[in-house]
């Protein structure tokens, strides 16, 4: 999933202008001024185009233009004319920094390097603003993302570009990992985690592609990245519940474990138990739940043992009162089925179908129609057929009582599923059907037993009232 994203491609950039007149610098200019206070005007100084300057002088220009770079400025601010001339300069600057990154120039120098990085550094470590949820206090479950109003960064002009010359640094082959390493650390990484948060979705789409980059690129800090994205995780499912970017951190991390040696090691197995089976319970699932149900059922094509794991997991965080993350999970719990093996589809089959057994029961008709649709799958029909003498005698209420379901589309899906089994085993059938006549009965004998019970005591208690009346009366 994410490697499509990434062969697609960030969005294009603008490119500097072969014509353009050389760029100029705000000259000793800090945050404040950055601000842009027309009452103090900065001192400009023009700095040439790469182009124009011998190859033996452009690292040196390249961090003077990184110098500019770092100002930052204050996008909330009403703009003018000097701040706009200022800010277009910064952004003909970065994608001129970026042209120069890209283009294999040349290894950068370690000095340019750490300089490269500080930049990128004061630009996007930076107070964002507070996420929906902050704003509004409302639970972030309750919250349709293609409804909610996403917030978009007045800055990201310059962000996006940002973003980008961090992403062809990364990704570029004349950086050595090695020596990148040294600026590109754990502080770094963990304050990029930190940026997930961000309400804008444009930011969370780069930061996935650039961790990502930084996971395959700089082996030594893996360990380092999958315990921080687990920390961030085990406070959103104990702590928060809140947080924008868990969709995305979800996405980096089926790609990763796609690429997990066999066989996998315990500390996986563990991640998988401890924070991806959680992360169903949470009110915000069903936000993130198509990139959680992609990572568990990776773990499961990886090693078929881990089903038992999963489909229990999904059983002790099922919806009780929740239709639309039932439906969710039914359809996670075919995934997971359609790459389960028979010896551990037995090791769980009695508490998998007992639940089904409850959905089909449900009156909510979509969470019964979906149940019914597990049929429809070969694989699924087969681990049954196997197990056939011991599935259909914990459904087969359901599959009655469905004949009187309110939704008239119900009952044709019920008929099929009822042939099927027909054809599997008349035999079988039939027994459970005489089971089912032969315990409706029974329970209409008890109850008649009671209310005949019942009865009797009232009948026993009239009588001692009206004697009790008669001997006051005498």
């Amino acid at each position: 999933m994410l490697n499509r994203i990434i062969k697609r491609g960030a969005p294009k950039l603008p490119k500097a202008d072969a014509n353009e007149p050389p760029a100029v610098v705000v000259g000793h200019v800090s945050r404040a001024a950055a601000g842009c206070d027309t009452s103090s005007v900065p001192s400009i100084e023009a700095l040439p185009l790469f182009r124009d300057v011998p190859a033996g002088e452009r690292q040196s220009l390249f961090i003077r233009k990184l110098r500019l770079c770092a100002v930052v400025f204050d996008f909330s601010d009403m703009i003018t004319l000097r701040c706009a001339r200022e800010r277009e300069v910064k952004r003909r600057n970065l994608a001129e920094l970026i042209d120069f990154v890209q283009s294999s120039s040349g290894r950068l120098a370690e000095p340019v390097q750490e300089e490269l990085v500080r930049t990128i550094a004061a630009n996007i470590f930076r107070c964002p603003p507070p996420v929906a949820h902050e704003n509004t206090g409302s639970e972030a479950a309750a919250a349709d993302p293609e409804e909610e109003n996403i917030f978009l960064d007045p800055a990201w002009p310059h962000l996006q570009l940002v973003y980008e010359l961090l992403l062809r640094y990364v990704v570029s082959s004349d950086t050595d990992a090695k020596v990148a390493k040294r600026f590109i650390d754990h502080a770094f990484v963990l304050r990029v985690l930190d940026l997930f948060d961000s309400g804008d979705p444009r930011e969370r789409e780069y930061l996935k592609t650039i961790l990502h980059r930084i996971y395959g690129k700089f082996m030594v800090h893996r360990p380092f990245i999958r315990k921080a994205i687990s920390n961030i995780f085990y406070r959103f499912i104990f702590e928060t519940e809140r947080h924008s970017g868990i969709g995305e951190l979800l996405e980096i991390l089926g790609s990763i474990i796609n690429g997990f040696a066999l066989p996998m090691k315990e500390e996986h197995k563990l991640f998988l138990v401890r924070v991806l089976i959680p992360l169903h319970k949470t009110k915000p699932a069903g936000v993130y739940h198509h990139q959680l149900a992609y990572c568990t059922t990776q773990f499961v094509e990886k090693d078929c043992k881990l089903a038992v794991t999963v489909i229990r997991g999904l059983l002790k965080y099922w919806p009780v009162t929740n239709c639309q993350k039932e439906l969710l999970f039914l359809g996670e719990l075919e995934e997971v089925l359609e790459t389960t093996q028979p010896s551990e589809f037995q090791q769980c089959m009695v508490p998998l179908f007992k639940q089904i057994s409850r959905c089909l029961n449900s009156s909510h008709f979509q969470v019964a129609e979906r149940a019914l649709y597990i049929w429809n799958n070969d694989h699924i029909v087969s681990l049954i057929s196997q197990n056939r003498s011991i599935i259909l005698p914990i459904i087969f209420e359901a599959l009655e009582n469905m004949q009187s379901h309110w939704n008239q589309a119900i009952h044709g899906l019920t008929a099929n599923v009822r042939k099927m089994f027909q054809d599997m085993d008349g035999d079988l059938f039939e027994d459970c059907q005489q089971q089912y006549i032969e315990r409706v009965a029974s329970a209409k004998t008890l109850e008649e037993e009671r209310e005949l019970a019942w009865r009797q005591l009232e009948a026993v208690v009239a009588a001692k009232a009206a004697g009790e009346a008669i001997i006051l009366v005498n």
